[in-house]
């Protein structure tokens, strides 16, 4: 069997479960405060506090430009009193990118930074739904795995009932076939049951570091308004949507100019046949899109290219969240009805036991009727231990997929 990553997973599952001491039971309110400390998260905290900064150095001047030296400086004969335009110089300049470029800047990093702490509370909601959806299959299995032993036992109660028939000359010998093979079914079953809690325990492990001994909160839906905003992910969307929107005006800012100031200090030395003297030079500079053609407009066709991009995704992410949502709450529908279905068979299958037993009672009829009654009555149990999970689940991704604020 090849080595994956889910399979070391599962080992290391097992090996927590087997070598470790049992977690103790911490409430959903410190599973929380664990899930919110996932290194997934923290890192999308680092990046929204590294877009800010960002922001914050978009709207700084350039550093000035000092520069020191000398001017017209004789080779042959060096000298700083023999040749009348030699002088030393002492400079600084000083760039002024200009403001709309800075501020549309500024403001880009600052609603990329908004965009990725809505991508962060989407992922912990996200993470939060599977938490949930995991405690309750634990709930599922450890409910299955009980009901499974008490099936066991009634195959052998109910084994015990066929012999006694097949030593009264009933010809019964084909019915112990059928037990052994349905309680072959119930050992497969608890195996699985063993390696679907390891594979649990591995993911709550990666979710919160622990496998916890905590049962899982009651929820109730949330009921969605009819608004594409109610969702994570087209609010996502249209964060994105601002963030192309200063994309475009920093595009258009580079249509004016960056401008500049400059000063220099000019220092001569006395010499035979001139004085020395003093002298100060300034210059001013600006930018002129002489290129524009070839740098600014391709470059705001792109920016308006990625922002009908960004409006695009933003439908496509409200058909998309609105479509989840759909299914999710289907499955939710379905689960419980399914519930009440599988109550109602019960009910039937109680029903039909208490009349097998008043039968028996009577000296009329066989017990092992009301065994098979019994077991039915367990499986239709175990399937409402699944259904319960699944509605559960169902329940806590579609309210992952809703912005709680």
């Amino acid at each position: 069997m090849p080595v994956t990553f889910k399979s070391i997973a599962l080992c290391a599952a097992l090996a927590w479960s087997w070598f470790s001491p049992p977690a103790a039971g911490q409430s959903f309110e410190e599973l929380e405060r664990r899930l919110a400390e996932h290194p997934s998260l923290t890192a999308l905290n680092y990046q929204s506090e590294a877009s800010r900064e960002r922001s914050l150095a978009a709207t700084a001047l350039p550093d000035p430009v000092l520069s020191v030296g000398v001017n017209n400086f004789p080779i042959a004969d060096p000298s700083f009193t023999e040749f009348l335009p030699t002088n030393k110089a002492i400079g600084v300049r000083q760039e002024f990118p200009n403001r709309a470029g800075r501020k549309a800047r500024a403001g880009e990093a600052r609603a990329l930074a908004e965009q990725i702490e809505l991508v962060r509370a989407a992922q912990l909601a996200a993470l939060r739904g599977e938490l949930i959806a995991l405690l309750h299959e634990k709930t599922r299995i450890t409910r299955q795995r009980d009901l499974a032993e008490q099936r066991h036992e009634k195959y052998d109660a109910l084994t015990g009932v066929v012999e006694a028939e097949i030593d009264a000359g009933r010809p019964a010998v084909f019915r112990l076939a059928e037990i052994e093979a349905e309680r072959a079914g119930v050992a497969r079953q608890l195996i699985d049951l063993d390696r679907q809690k390891a594979e649990i325990d591995a993911r709550l492990v990666d979710l919160v570091g622990i496998i916890p001994a905590t049962q899982a909160p009651a929820t109730a839906p949330v009921e969605w308004s009819g608004e594409a905003r109610d969702f994570h992910a087209v609010r996502i969307a249209d964060a994105a949507i601002r963030v192309a929107n200063y994309s475009v005006d920093g595009a258009k800012a580079a249509w004016r100019p960056n401008w500049g100031a400059q000063l220099t200090y000019q220092q001569r030395e006395a010499g035979d046949n001139f004085s020395g003297d003093d002298w100060v030079s300034g210059m001013v500079t600006f930018s002129v899109p002489l290129w524009a053609g070839k740098s600014q407009k391709p470059r705001l066709r792109a920016a308006r290219a990625d922002r009908a991009g960004a409006e695009m995704r933003y439908q496509s992410a409200s058909r998309s969240a609105a479509a989840r949502y759909a299914a999710e709450a289907a499955a939710w529908r379905a689960a419980r009805d399914s519930i009440s279905i599988l109550k109602r068979n019960i009910t039937a299958v109680e029903d039909e036991i208490k009349a097998q037993l008043s039968v028996y009672e009577s000296g009329a009829g066989d017990y092992a009727p009301i065994i098979d009654g019994e077991i039915a009555v367990l499986s239709l149990r175990a399937d409402i231990a699944a259904e319960k999970a699944r509605m559960s689940a169902a329940l806590a991704r579609m309210n992952a997929l809703m912005a709680q604020s």
